[in-house]
């Protein structure tokens, strides 16, 4: 009668090991982690801007079809400057400045806070303006900045 130890061999526990590392890898290649990120900022950077024009229509809505002006809410007095007919990087002073690009009036009446870019960076890196056809655009150029997505561009949204 013969005894048979019951076990693997040592070429085949390196022969799972080497298919499970190769398996590994195909599935982190998959997913490509960066990517996945960097499309997470601009998915992030698309909802900002819409807020962002989202506000920016209310408050022209609430005064008649005019972004300019003066309000007082619960005693707080507002002042919203002129929207720029160039791309202006935009800035939130609370109380707003009234300087084009500055949409500190827009706090917290129309949108809790100003989105901030999600990739860390400490500027808004939002730009606002008056087409000449009257509408107004908001942009998020850091969009293109996401080398781990072919072809990036600038996200833009006009209404």
């Amino acid at each position: 009668m013969k005894n048979f130890k019951k076990g693997f061999t040592l070429i085949e526990i390196l022969v799972v090991i080497g298919i499970i590392a190769i398996l590994a890898a195909i599935v982190i290649i998959a997913i490509n982690p960066a990517k996945q990120f960097a499309q997470a900022r601009n998915t992030q950077r698309e909802a900002n801007v819409n807020a962002i024009l989202n506000a920016i229509g209310q408050r022209t809505a609430d005064n008649k079809g005019i972004f300019d002006g003066t309000f007082t809410i619960s005693g707080t007095t507002y002042t919203c400057g002129v929207l720029p007919t160039t791309a202006t990087a935009i800035t939130a002073n609370v109380p707003s400045t009234a300087t084009p690009g500055d949409l500190g009036c827009l706090v917290p009446t129309y949108i809790p806070a100003m989105p901030t870019e999600p990739s860390g960076i400490s500027a808004s890196q939002y730009t606002v303006q008056v087409l000449t056809t009257g509408r107004t655009q908001v942009c998020a150029p850091q969009a293109a900045a996401e080398t781990t997505i072919p072809d990036t561009a600038t996200i833009c949204v006009t209404r």
